[in-house]
């Protein structure tokens, strides 16, 4: 086993955490699902101390592949990993990411996640994408809550695909997109809020009816129309003037 690390956790010591937890998902004796070990049986079996199983722990949070529940304990992620969006993030405000390159790489992504979607959803993600469906017309009042309504209907098509790295893309895009459109959404109207519903309600039905080249094509248009209503919302918070919805 290896020697105890004391003090403040290093890089290598946190990552014997990693590859241990890594084996025991790869050689199948943990799963989707499982808890892993308390922290303190961690320690005594890798020979660390808790601060730098604590660390490991950490580093396999960030990577999706574990999710601590307050009370319970740490568990192997049940589902799609969920990738910290931070480094993009990070590069967003490094590069600063332009409305236009945002949506060319929604569309690269998401029109084949929604054809995939459309060949491979299940009754429950059927049942997800009608919720939130449903949802965004019940929230046309309520911009802030239509954009996480809107978010979540692009998520869940992440997960109807049945691909889990594409799931793990949009959510990362997802929450850049979020982070960069919660302070504006504010300014939208009910009229856009009403056509971008309705423009996600032919995306389900054609996922429903599992038509991929019309889930492609329905998807294709709803970025378009979004892009659009987003640089007029832009241009009119710089002149004051018109509004928009937001951009999902």
């Amino acid at each position: 086993m290896a020697g105890r690390s004391r003090g403040t956790p290093t890089r290598g010591a946190a990552e014997q955490v990693v590859t241990y937890v890594r084996g025991l998902i790869e050689r199948g004796e943990l799963t989707g699902g499982d808890r892993l070990p308390p922290e303190r049986d961690l320690a005594a079996h890798l020979g660390l101390s808790r601060p730098t199983v604590r660390a490991g722990l950490r580093a396999l949070a960030t990577l999706g592949v574990v999710q601590p529940r307050r009370g319970a304990g740490t568990f192997i992620t049940d589902g799609p990993p969920s990738l910290g969006s931070e480094p993009l993030s990070f590069l967003a405000a490094l590069h600063g990411f332009t409305r236009d390159e945002m949506y060319e790489v929604r569309r690269i992504l998401e029109v084949g996640a929604a054809g995939l979607a459309a060949e491979r959803a299940r009754g429950e993600h059927l049942a997800e994408l009608a919720d939130e469906v449903t949802s965004l017309y019940a929230s046309i009042g309520d911009p802030q809550a239509f954009l996480l309504h809107d978010i979540n209907f692009h998520r869940a098509i992440g997960v109807a695909s049945c691909n889990p790295i594409v799931a793990s893309l949009m959510e990362m895009v997802a929450a850049l997109y979020y982070e960069q459109r919660r302070d504006t959404a504010s300014r939208a109207i009910d009229r856009d809020l009403r056509e971008a519903a309705e423009m996600h309600r032919r995306i389900y039905q054609a996922i429903r009816d599992k038509d991929p080249n019309r889930a492609r094509t329905e998807m294709n248009a709803h970025l378009i129309t979004a892009q659009a209503f987003q640089a007029q919302e832009e241009q009119g918070h710089m002149g004051a003037g018109s509004e928009g919805a937001p951009g999902k």
